[in-house]
Parts: structure tokens; C-alpha cells; sequence
């Protein structure tokens, strides 16, 4: 639900109506003018409005009816939600008593404006209750606050700056079939700082070696940004001369927490090598696996698990499996290993899995229509703490902060797989034409 205009109308002892205070949503507008179309009936103006509520209240027989007959109120959608917001913006100018006092109301009616940027901001109702004492309003000078910001912060300061790099990956362990996978990563903001348009800077740094960020996104309250970090992108032919940062994002915070910048970046190797064989033994399987962390990977994980699914075959019976680190688990329900390879690897960050595994249950395990066959795959599920693929992170000393109280700032980078995929080498794996599975 939306709202498209809101009126506040006094109506004292049966003499005149008056209009205290009146609201409308440009935005809310403009988007039933696009819905509507031809049948688009514009808001009326003030005084057309009071002699049609006239006309209602039977108070006015000045302005004509209109013949066609109107839907009854609770028929319409979201009736209950709109009357809720007047309910409370009632309850909100009447304060305790049953009438307000011309001061009383007064002051009241001097903050409606601001309690509706928070209760409904951009003509939404939101389902958060109104203020039940108002408060004198805080000066904040010249100032006025945006449409788009629904309060103002207050309390104590604090920044949160949050960088999460995703890798997927496709492995084939097949010649005749290029490995393929990307990194992209997401910077994310929660800014509870005072004033406002406050200003927060946020800086991403590379290590020297490291790779320049391509294809570089930024939330609309970003204020000003080089023109040279827009200009990488994955689909040039980039030289040495590539922008490689630092990278600041100046930008004047949302209260709630936002995406501040996406971007891609190249990396040299998967961070998790793997082989995968399977090979038809009358009515059971020999299974080989094999992973391998790569030397420039954090060897401390908040969690590393391998998901071996099998597809359209009977459900497992004898599962004869030996790992070289870590826990098995074995869902036979699911025709599903799950291989728990716990916050580390060995010393030696090789291990490895092998076994038989024999389908001779008494019903039907999941189906796959791609998954057919010896078409089958081993998916990673991991997490790095403190660790990214490209090398970025936001030193904590470098964000700044323009505003009246010093925030405590608070930032944290990590490393997570999506789409991570090792395919049996001697089965026939889908063909991905260049992208990544989704």
C-alpha cells in the first residue's frame, strides 16, 4: 500500500473546515500516473477536496454526486493498513487527553512532517508504531533532511564495514575442457553516526601485487568517485596501467544497512583444487576424490564441507567410504555424502576420499534429469574468516568520519564459495559456453 495524499482537517463547534497540515507524494504520483494510464484521475486540490468531504459528511450539497456507486470501504486492499496510519497519527495529535489544547496541537502539528518520513516514508506506511510523546525537534541548522533517509540517528556512534568475496568455480579435470572460475565481492555499510547528511569516507586497499577491481558498482549516496576507478572493466584488454587503487567512496549514509560498492576481480587459481572419478562397478560405484588448498589460502576455515549427491539410481545400501581427514556422513534417504572437513587441512592441504558405494535399496533415490549416468559432481561449501582472494580490505584507520561524535569503527573481511563445482572427469559434465553455472 501506498499513499497518495494526507490531510489533517480541524472542524470545531459546526463551523468552517480548515486544513492544518497537507502531504503529497510526488513519488507515489508519478508511479499511478504510469499505472493508471488514460484512466489516471489526478489528487484534488485543497479546496475541492473540502467540499467533496463536505458533500460526504452531509454538511454540503454543493458538488454533484458521482452516479456510479463506490466499493464498500473494507473491500478495498489494504484498507486495515491505511487506517492504522491514521489511527496512530490521531492518537499521535491528540496526545493523552480525548482533545488537544491550541498549543498542544500546535506543536504537534509542527512535527508531523518529520514523524511521516519515519512511519512512511516516500508515501509507504511502514509497520513500526508512531510516537506516543513527541519530542521537541533537534536543530539541525539549515539542513533539511532527504526524503529517502527516514530519521536521524542518536546515540552512540558506530560504523560497521563489512567485505565479502564469493568464488565459484567449475572444474572438469578434463584436457579437452577449460576450468573456469570468478570472484566478485560486495562492500557493505551499517552507519549509525549523528547528523543529518553526515559524511563517511571508505577506503579499499590492495597489496601491491594484487589485482586492479573491475566492473566496479556504488549505491546512489556515493557522492563523488574518481572517474578512473569506473573505467576497469573485465571485458578490456587492461595493461599494467590500470587503476589499482586505493579506492574511496565518500558518501553521505542510510540508516539501515546498504550495499556500498560491488565489484569483479581476477585471481590466478581456484582457492580449492579438486578430482573427481567415478567408475561403474556392476550395480556400485568407486569413488576417488581428491582436494587440494592452494598455498596462498588462509589454512583456517569457519567451516569446509564437500556435498557428494547421487542422482537417478536406487537408494544407497552398503556405503564403504574412508577419508584421509576430516568426518563422513552418510543421508541415505538422500543418496547424499557429506564430507566434513572441519576449519583446517592437514599439513600437507591434500586430501582425499575413496570407497565403494553399493545402490541396492528398496526404493528410488532423488532424481536429476542432468545428473545422469556417471554426470556427477562434488560441491564445496567453505568460509574464510579474515581472508579475501584478491587481496582487498578496508583498514579500519582509513575510514573517516565528518560528524559531531567520534564513531567507533568496526571491519571485517571474508572469503565464501557459491556455485563450487568439481565434475566426475569420466562423465560427460554440462557445457557452460564461458559462464558460470548460477
Amino acid at each position: 500500500m501506498t499513499v497518495r495524499g494526507l490531510w489533517i482537517i480541524s472542524h470545531e463547534n459546526g463551523g468552517n473546515l480548515s486544513i492544518r497540515f497537507s502531504r503529497r507524494f510526488s513519488t507515489v504520483e508519478h508511479r499511478a500516473k504510469s499505472l493508471a494510464g488514460s484512466s489516471y484521475v489526478a489528487v484534488p486540490e485543497e479546496s475541492t477536496f473540502l467540499q467533496l468531504l463536505l458533500t460526504e459528511l452531509g454538511l454540503s450539497d454543493s458538488v454533484d454526486v458521482p452516479p456510479d456507486p463506490r466499493p464498500p470501504l473494507a473491500s478495498l486492499l489494504s484498507v486495515s493498513q491505511g487506517l492504522t496510519l491514521l489511527a496512530g497519527l490521531q492518537t499521535f495529535l491528540l496526545g493523552s487527553g480525548s482533545k488537544p489544547d491550541s498549543e498542544g496541537l500546535g506543536s504537534r502539528l509542527a512535527m508531523v512532517s518529520s514523524v511521516l518520513l519515519q512511519v512512511c516514508p516516500l508515501g509507504t506506511p511502514l509497520d513500526v508504531p508512531l510516537p506516543g510523546t513527541p519530542t521537541a525537534p533537534t536543530s539541525v541548522g539549515t539542513q533539511k533532511q532527504p526524503a529517502w533517509k527516514t530519521g536521524l540517528h542518536r546515540g552512540r556512534a558506530v560504523v560497521n564495514v563489512g567485505l565479502i568475496e564469493t568464488v565459484r568455480s567449475m572444474q572438469y579435470g578434463n584436457r579437452s575442457r577449460q576450468d573456469l572460475w570468478d570472484v566478485y565481492g560486495t562492500v557493505t555499510c551499517k552507519c549509525e553516526v549523528e547528523g543529518v547528511l553526515p559524511n563517511v569516507t571508505v577506503t579499499l586497499s590492495l597489496p601491491p601485487n594484487g589485482s586492479p577491481l573491475q566492473d566496479i558498482l556504488v549505491h546512489p549516496c556515493v557522492t563523488s568517485l574518481d572517474s578512473s576507478i569506473l573505467t576497469a572493466s573485465s571485458v578490456d584488454n587492461y595493461d599494467g596501467s590500470a587503476f589499482s587503487g586505493p579506492y574511496k567512496f565518500p558518501f553521505s549514509p542510510p540508516l539501515e544497512p546498504f550495499r556500498l560498492c560491488s565489484y569483479t576481480s581476477e585471481v590466478p587459481v581456484p582457492p580449492i583444487l579438486g578430482s573427481y572419478q567415478l567408475k561403474e562397478e556392476e550395480n556400485q560405484l568407486r569413488v576417488s576424490v581428491t582436494l587440494k588448498l592452494h598455498e596462498s589460502i588462509k589454512n583456517s576455515f569457519e567451516f569446509c564441507n564437500a556435498h557428494l549427491p547421487f542422482f537417478n539410481r536406487d537408494q544407497m545400501g552398503v556405503v564403504d567410504m574412508k577419508v584421509s581427514s576430516g568426518q563422513l556422513d552418510v543421508s541415505k534417504e538422500k543418496n547424499l555424502l557429506v564430507w566434513v572437513l572441519g576449519q583446517k587441512f592437514p599439513k600437507s592441504r591434500e586430501v582425499t576420499m575413496e570407497g565403494k558405494i553399493n545402490f541396492s535399496g528398496p526404493t528410488p533415490g532423488p532424481s536429476d534429469p542432468l545428473c545422469t549416468k556417471l554426470t556427477a559432481y562434488v560441491k564445496l561449501h567453505f568460509k574464510v574468516p579474515d581472508m579475501t582472494l584478491s587481496g582487498c580490505y578496508v583498514d579500519q584507520h582509513s575510514v573517516q568520519v565528518y560528524s559531531s561524535a567520534k564513531p567507533r569503527i568496526v571491519t571485517s573481511r571474508e572469503l565464501q564459495s557459491k556455485e563450487y563445482y568439481i565434475w566426475n572427469s569420466t562423465g560427460t559434465a554440462p557445457v557452460s559456453s564461458g559462464q558460470m553455472m548460477m
